[in-house]
């Protein structure tokens, strides 16, 4: 293998080719300059602006429909968090561009409060990626990625949306590039109303006081120094409300307000040897929660990060390469009436990764990381990947890590409760990875295993408060499966993609399913275009899911069946009118106990490329 093909294969980590003339060719810059070598041996889900509009409410339905991951969510637009193989919320990483963006306090992200609009495409990729991008990325990650383009001119894009309960979407995108100069912004507003009424016995449920809103604007820019050299700026700013919903009609109304900001400048330097990324990052959450929506806040909270990140590659010949990762965070928080007062936490971390490319048809990886985190004692991580296309029609993929989420702030420094003294959770994961291929089928079945140690539960006390330690050890296995049919035919196109997740998570000490990890799960997704038409089906089965630590029944979330379908109309090109349906069938379903989901509703929307 030469080392023309072997950069080819690997210097998409930036978004670059080079030929061999260390000649820059126009194309597409992306900012997480890792993510291109993970998708080299770790399968990654990619979803891009076309289905993000299908599942256009927020980013929990998207997650919910296409994907393997259970999401929780406290009804519609409302508090929200994801399950990754059985794990918990704040053992799921969320990445921006290649920087963790998990909550300072909570350990975790609402998926709620991330926009869905606005970024270019939307990886998700199950298993540990700890050794790569840090705390929290144990069962899996959900990375929100931007990219750049030279030599495209001006670009524009409108997506408007108006929907049941009184739901608007609005999504307005421009982008202008020659061979030096790229730049992009971005804005998206939604609002509802959302008092939707679900057929329930004794009573039905109205989603009184479910009122949400959200705005987010994304700006991004990048330069060309010279041949080898490229500065790149990209920036969001989110601003979201969410008023929780209420059960009966005499409780208080409450709300919660957050405020994200991420800014990230990068320096990239690549020639056929090296490469190098530089990066430089601010990110800061904002949030105010009103425990009654008539009166002052309750509590508050900032949490600030300041991140220095530098990403080498070195090229020895055409079958090795050698990188060296290096990050320094310093992380601030100030909490008002929420436990917290000022506290500062200073994080670094190191890895090395060595992947050695014997032939075209094996690849192998493996890495180590240390991690220096305050006052917390991280561990030794590492990681060995390997993928073999062993014949036309098959390949093998091999993943062995060892991976780790440290303490959050609300872990440490609640008053009272907070714990010093917390271990970092840590995991061994094991996968394999068998992918077939047959004429234009193709089969993913994927087995692993979890063992996850020191799990932090907060406990009571016989002081009357709660306290968190480390006590629970859970073992986690199963298998995910994909097929995926694509057939073009004349004008016509298809595609369909199935998956099934089988899901055993359990605490060993009380032999018992974790709560809101459901068994199986099943998702498909078929599209059908014909000239100027596009058609498209969703289906999502969940089965039986334990809301409680004991397996009790009568307090489970039954199983369910929700069906979603869609038909868009292209006119002049440029223009395309879309109907949707969700919840077909008007099914009553619940993701979080007493707070069921909508049924049937509608939404029409206008897309426009100019």
């Amino acid at each position: 293998m030469n080392i023309k093909r072997f950069l080819v294969l690997f210097l998409s980590s930036y978004g670059c080719f080079l030929s061999a003339q260390e000649k820059a060719v126009d194309t597409i810059y992306i900012f997480d300059s890792q993510m291109n070598k993970v998708k080299q041996f770790h399968p990654v889900k990619i979803i891009n602006t076309d289905d993000v509009e299908k599942n256009s409410s927020n980013l929990s339905e998207l997650l919910r429909f296409q994907s393997s991951i259970y999401i929780k969510e406290n009804g519609r637009g409302a508090t929200s968090s994801p399950s990754f193989r059985g794990t918990t919320a704040q053992q799921t990483s969320f990445v921006w561009n290649g920087i963790n963006v998990n909550s300072n306090f909570l350990g975790q992200g609402d998926v709620n409060n991330i926009s869905l609009f606005g970024y270019d495409q939307i990886g998700i990729k199950a298993g540990g990626g700890s050794v790569t991008y840090g705390s929290g990325a144990i069962g899996g990650s959900i990375h929100m990625d931007n990219s750049l383009s030279f030599n495209r001119g001006f670009y524009g894009a409108l997506f408007s949306e108006a929907g049941s309960f009184n739901t608007y979407n609005n999504f307005v995108k421009g982008s202008y590039s020659n061979d030096k100069f790229s730049f992009k912004a971005s804005g998206n507003y939604a609002v509802s109303e959302n008092e939707y009424e679900v057929s329930k016995n004794p009573k039905n449920y109205i989603n009184r006081n479910g009122e949400y809103y959200n705005t987010n604007f994304n700006i991004a820019a990048a330069y060309k120094l010279a041949p080898n050299h490229q500065i790149s700026w990209i920036s969001e700013w989110f601003n979201g409300q969410q008023n929780f919903p209420i059960l009966f009609e005499s409780e208080t109304k409450t709300k919660y307000q957050t405020q994200n900001v991420r800014s990230l400048i990068a320096w990239d330097w690549n020639t056929t040897k090296l490469n190098n990324s530089f990066k430089a990052a601010y990110t800061e959450e904002n949030f105010e929660y009103f425990n009654d929506i008539d009166r002052p806040k309750f509590s508050s909270g900032t949490g600030r990060n300041y991140i220095l990140k530098n990403d080498f590659n070195y090229f020895l010949n055409s079958k090795w390469n050698f990188n060296i990762i290096g990050e320094y965070q310093l992380n601030k928080g100030e909490g008002y009436g929420s436990g917290i007062d000022k506290v500062n936490r200073n994080m670094a971390s190191v890895a090395g990764l060595v992947r050695y490319l014997p032939t075209l048809d094996l690849r192998l990886e493996a890495g180590i990381r240390k991690d220096f985190v305050g006052i917390t004692q991280s561990p030794l991580l590492f990681s060995f990947s390997g993928k073999w296309n062993a014949v036309d029609w098959y390949n093998l993929g091999l993943s062995i890590s060892r991976n780790f989420r440290a303490p959050s702030f609300n872990d440490l420094y609640w008053k009272p409760g907070g714990n010093e003294n917390l271990k970092p959770e840590t995991s061994y994961q094991f996968e394999l990875r068998n992918q077939f291929k047959v004429g234009d089928f193709k089969l993913s079945l994927v087995p692993y295993y979890l063992d996850i140690r020191d799990m932090i539960r907060w406990l009571s006390t016989s002081f009357g408060y709660h306290s968190p330690v480390n006590t629970d050890h859970v073992r986690s296995y199963g298998v995910e499966t994909q097929v995926q049919f694509t057939k073009r035919f004349g004008k016509h196109f298809l595609n369909i993609g199935l998956g099934y997740t089988y899901t055993n998570s359990q605490d060993l000490e009380k032999k018992k399913q974790l709560m809101y990890v459901p068994f199986h799960k099943f998702n498909g997704n078929i599209d059908y275009q014909y000239e100027f038409i596009k058609v498209y089906a969703q289906g999502l089965f969940t089965g039986l899911t334990y809301t409680d630590s004991n397996e009790k029944k009568s307090e489970a979330l039954k199983e369910y069946f929700v069906m979603n379908a869609g038909v868009g109309v292209t006119i002049l090109k440029n223009y395309t009118l879309g109907f949707k349906v969700n919840n077909i069938f008007n099914q009553t379903y619940y993701t979080m106990f007493a707070y069921p989901l909508p049924g049937r509703n509608y939404s029409v929307n206008l897309n426009i490329n100019f």
